[in-house]
């Protein structure tokens, strides 16, 4: 019979592909869970707070695992429909098991005046800050295991416990060198014992049988399986209800926009509205290399394609909610190019070197240190999203406005100077195109925004500068081949030209716009698996390989139904839903030959962007003009 332990040696002898694992959430954080059942990535009280539970970064650094004792290998895996709860079934030679996971969500019950980084009035339904699981033999008996060893500080500071007035069935634990961290509850009607700094239990389930386990870092806590069963009853409808509420075509692909919509919500952060990147740090963009960053903040550029999606599906409330924390950082003078989720500004990077790293791919990294580069492009991210946001409410707050004015201001001061674009390069500043068009996006939308307020002196002298941005790029960011370059003086590609028809800039059917995407496809493409640009001709500070950026990959989908060429973006777009994780998530990267995901995980600008793929092409497929996109509506005159 195996062991107790048994299940952490097959743990460490493998790594678990990123896009195998199941995401959860309750709005505040996150959860990873792999394949055999074992929570792996969990960080408290945020999503951007240290982890208790790392070991996807480490296998010593924390883990909590539930299933079958001597099985690893599930027989399927799948979110309750219209949900982010997890069901996973275990067949073993004895019998059927089927445990449901959830970080839990419900009525809001706290009556203090300030409840962490709330702003403005609580939802009615807000985090529990409970790991619920769930067990149930459906069929014979299974012997099932439970294993939680969390690991506060990234794995830095084990986990002491101690019994609670529930005896086997209440403990707590903290740091066992008494310093800062969560205080964990765990609750069960399994009788759990105390082995070091892990918490365990084993017991045999019958038939008809259910248990359940719940790990809690606030004062609710499940007592009974009724208790646990109602909880997640009510955080099942919570998402359910929440989805009803979206607007989503009749069309095949329906339920890849709405697992997409699901996952954005779940990276929203709900007190302040932010947007997370992503739930993780450091998962490598290569296995053994150093491109590891953390993604768990909000980007600015991520701004209007959220904007734009919210809107498009219907989520006006979320769409409010992120507009709303746009104006906050506003409030606070420069624009950064990211965000901590509360807003925070300061945002260090530090690397983890007793964390051994994802596949072994060091350094390990916490904060971001491109929140202090100078990227020009977040200037237009951040116009365009407000003149999305006005345009869908037709409201403009006299605040918000004074604060945009000298967003725009900035961005006509500082369009001329070198930056280090939207890839958040390490190398040198160079005059990089896309940046430039987005200077124009900012003067641009920000012209309408003028008239929208009635400010016709404003909008005239930024539409002069608009038409000023526009000239030089087509003058030093076009190629004697005619085709949009990555830079002023280069002859080199970047994906992220294929924004130029998506955010009006020019036409698609304009020629250079056609034979840049034309070349994109060509020269930068793989099967359809689109790189950013090719590192080994491009100086990007770190010189290393990378796979095919998914984001770019459906901005090449969404540019190609702008210029009509509806049947390849609709084979391009079916290659890469098929390419999905197990679950239907995305990481930041696909390695077009092999099909693994790489990078952080699951990434909002790569469901942004196929929300945005998928929306072109159902529109096309059901015979719907581009009026009814967002980005399609037709563009008037400059005022």
């Amino acid at each position: 019979m195996s062991g107790p332990g048994d299940f952490v040696a097959f743990a460490r002898g493998r790594t678990v592909p990123i896009a195998e694992y199941a995401f959860l959430s309750d709005c505040e954080t996150g959860a990873l869970v792999a394949p055999d059942g074992s929570v792996e990535w969990l960080c408290l009280p945020r999503l951007d707070s240290p982890s208790v539970f790392g070991s996807i970064l480490d296998p010593d650094a924390g883990f909590f695992r539930l299933g079958p004792a001597d099985v690893t290998v599930p027989v399927d895996r799948r979110y309750l429909p219209g949900t982010v709860v997890l069901e996973t079934s275990w067949g073993t030679g004895s019998g059927w098991l089927v445990v449901r996971d959830a970080l839990l969500v419900g009525r809001w019950s706290a009556e203090r005046p300030l409840e962490g980084d709330w702003r403005r009035a609580p939802a009615d339904v807000s985090a529990r800050r409970v790991l619920l699981r769930t067990l149930h033999c459906v069929h014979g008996e299974v012997e099932v295991e439970l294993a939680c060893e969390p690991r506060f500080d990234y794995g830095r500071k084990a986990a002491r416990w101690r019994f609670g007035p529930g005896g086997y069935h209440e403990l707590a634990a903290d740091p066992s060198d008494g310093g800062s961290g969560p205080r964990l509850r765990l609750a069960s009607d399994l009788r759990v014992g105390v082995e070091h700094a892990r918490a365990s239990a084993r017991s045999t389930l019958r038939a008809g049988e259910q248990r359940f386990i719940a790990l809690a870092w606030d004062s609710w806590l499940p007592r009974s399986y009724d208790d646990a069963h109602r909880a997640l009853v009510e955080t099942t409808h919570f998402w359910q209800e929440w989805l009803d509420r979206g607007r989503f075509p009749d069309h095949p692909w329906r339920a890849v926009l709405q697992r997409s919509a699901l996952t954005l919500r779940a990276l929203a952060y709900q007190p302040t509205g932010a947007l997370a990147a992503a739930a993780t740090t450091s998962l490598p963009e290569t296995i053994g290399g150093s491109r590891n960053w953390d993604y768990r903040y909000c980007w600015m550029r991520d701004a209007s394609f959220a904007l734009w999606a919210l809107h498009s599906l219907g989520f006006d409330g979320e769409a409010d909610d992120f507009f709303y924390f746009l104006g906050d950082v506003l409030e606070h003078g420069d624009v950064q190019v990211l965000y901590g989720l509360g807003g925070e500004r300061e945002l260090p990077e530090r690397d983890l070197p007793h964390l051994r790293g994802y596949g072994g791919s060091r350094p390990v990294r916490i904060g971001n240190g491109a929140y202090r580069q100078r990227q020009n492009d977040v200037w237009g991210a951040l116009v365009d999203a407000v003149y999305l946001h006005v345009r869908g409410r037709e409201h403009l707050p006299p605040d918000v406005w004074s604060r945009l004015v000298a967003v725009v201001e900035a961005a006509l001061a500082g369009w001329r100077e070198p930056d280090r674009g939207i890839w958040e390069v390490r190398g040198p500043a160079r005059h990089f195109v896309s940046s430039k068009v987005m200077c124009w996006v900012a003067a641009e939308r920000g012209v309408r925004l003028a008239a929208f307020r009635g400010d016709r002196a404003r909008a005239r002298r930024w539409h002069e500068a608009a038409k000023t941005i526009r000239a030089e790029v087509l003058r030093d960011g076009v190629s004697e081949r005619g085709v949009f370059t990555q830079a002023f003086g280069s002859e080199e590609l970047d994906a992220s030209l294929l924004l130029i028809p998506l955010v009006r800039f020019l036409p698609a059917d304009d020629a250079r716009v056609r034979r840049t995407i034309a070349a994109i496809e060509s020269e930068l493409s793989d099967g359809g698996f689109v790189r950013r640009y090719d590192p080994q001709r491009v100086d990007d500070g770190i010189g290393e390989p990378e796979g095919a950026f998914t984001v770019c990959s459906f901005w090449l989908v969404s540019a190609l139904t702008e210029a009509g060429e509806i049947d390849r973006a609709g084979e391009l777009c079916e290659r890469l839903l098929a390419h999905a994780g197990p679950l239907g998530l995305y990481a930041e990267e696909i390695d077009p030959r092999s099909g693994r995901h790489l990078g952080n995980y699951p990434q909002a600008l790569t469901h942004l962007a196929l929300i945005n793929a998928v929306l072109h092409v159902a529109r096309a497929d059901l015979g719907l003009d581009a009026t009814s996109l967002p980005f399609g509506r037709p563009w008037p005159e400059l005022a």
